[in-house]
């Protein structure tokens, strides 16, 4: 789930205007986003990880600025320090030798302007996606929409959370959902996604997340911001401040998370 900060400071939607009109607004002083999401996609070794910088921007803006010149660590239990490197000019610090540990703690380091910021995050686990994802051609709330189900099945002996992202051709930015296992402890769990627009032939990316108790708070909070059902991108966040703390001065606060979860990644093509 790369650049899940990025979309967050999308352009907002006017749905039911028939006209747009521009106001002058005051523009707040720009705050630093760390977008420090590391994914460990089931399969692959996990070395390969970035971490994005850019600043909060205009209301009308279609750009967000990149920020370069930090210097980016994490550290794991063990003391061993993954550094990322800017891939010059991008804003995008890169590590190819990061190791991921299912539940291991890791703390972040970003220093940047003289100006010090940590994080600390568990690496979450998550379970397979079952291979037998459903098709319904009569899904939906009304009955008339394409929708398709798949499973997985939650650890009874543990409190679990989970992040599920679909991104079809029909979205224009992928769908979000934060769960827990709250009444489903131990249960094979079952998750939906239908769409009026969806047709034969097209292709449906789903990733599920193992995310910690602390992170589904922060993402449902963005939820409630944005007020939106479907997923959080829809307006700016706000003042929704995530787990990253400014140790130098704490009243410059930056946007943004610092995550690590394991990710299983399935992809359906609707029949």
């Amino acid at each position: 789930m790369k650049n899940i900060l990025s979309y967050l400071i999308v352009s907002f939607f006017f749905l039911s205007c028939t006209k747009v009109v521009d106001v002058d607004l005051a523009i707040a002083a720009p705050k630093l986003v760390i977008d420090a999401s590391i994914d460990w996609v089931k399969g692959t070794t996990g070395n390969e990880q970035k971490i994005k910088l850019s600043t909060t921007t205009g209301y009308y803006s279609a750009t967000f600025p990149t920020v370069s010149g930090a210097d980016i660590i994490i550290t794991n239990a063990a003391n061993t320090v993954f550094i990322f490197t800017e891939n010059p000019g991008t804003g995008e610090y890169i590590c190819s030798n990061f190791h991921p540990v299912i539940g291991e703690a890791y703390t972040l380091k970003v220093v940047l302007n003289g100006e010090t910021y940590t994080a600390t995050e568990t690496c979450i686990g998550v379970p397979d996606i079952e291979n037998d994802i459903v098709q319904n051609n009569d899904g939906g709330f009304g009955g008339d929409e394409i929708e398709i189900s798949y499973y997985y099945q939650d650890n009874g002996n543990e409190e679990n959370h989970y992040l599920h992202r679909i991104l079809s051709p029909v979205s224009t930015f992928p769908d979000y959902k934060a769960e827990d296992d709250e009444n489903s402890q131990g249960k094979l769990m079952q998750e939906y996604f239908s769409d009026e627009d969806l047709k034969s032939g097209d292709s449906i990316n789903i990733r599920l997340y193992g995310i910690s108790r602390r992170y589904y708070d922060y993402f449902r909070k963005l939820l409630t911001a944005s007020g939106a059902n479907s997923g959080p991108f829809q307006t700016t966040p706000g003042s929704v401040r995530g787990n990253i703390i400014n140790q130098t001065h704490s009243g410059n606060f930056a946007y943004g998370y610092f995550r690590l979860s394991e990710v299983d990644v399935k992809d359906y093509t609707v029949k």
